[in-house]
């Protein structure tokens, strides 16, 4: 497995960096975080301790579908539901097929690295604070 690269920015703050690199006035690096957060809480929240024990047994006992894990953690499977959902949507689990119609969660990432600039550079300050 991999790390996943993280980083923390606003709505505003990820559009614009976005239309800099449309434009051509920014380039994408391979060192630039893949997945961004709005806020070091959403990180915090998805990355809880309860999700990281979840995705520790999701790797380790590989469940063929989201009862046997709902069965295996002893959660809801409507809560499970949700928050496979949302580690989806950051790249942190993929759901793949497995027997019929079922799906089976299964980790991408072993390790997550956070760039979480804790000074802004000057010229964000004056064009108005975002980074």
């Amino acid at each position: 497995m991999t790390t996943l690269k993280v980083g923390i920015a606003d709505c505003e703050a990820m559009k614009e960096r976005t239309m800099r690199i449309a434009r051509g006035e920014e380039r994408q690096s391979p060192h630039d975080p893949k997945v961004w957060f709005t806020s070091t809480e959403s990180f915090a929240q998805v990355l809880s301790a309860g999700n990281r024990e979840l995705l520790r047994t999701i790797a380790e006992r590989e469940p063929a579908s989201l009862d046997e894990l709902a069965q295996v953690t002893g959660r809801a499977k409507s809560n499970l539901s949700r928050t496979l959902k949302k580690m989806t949507h950051y790249g942190l689990i993929e759901m793949q097929p497995g027997d019929g119609r079922r799906l089976r969660p299964k980790v991408v990432y072993d390790r997550v690295s956070l760039d979480l600039p804790l000074i802004e550079p000057a010229e964000q300050k004056a064009a108005g604070g975002r980074s």
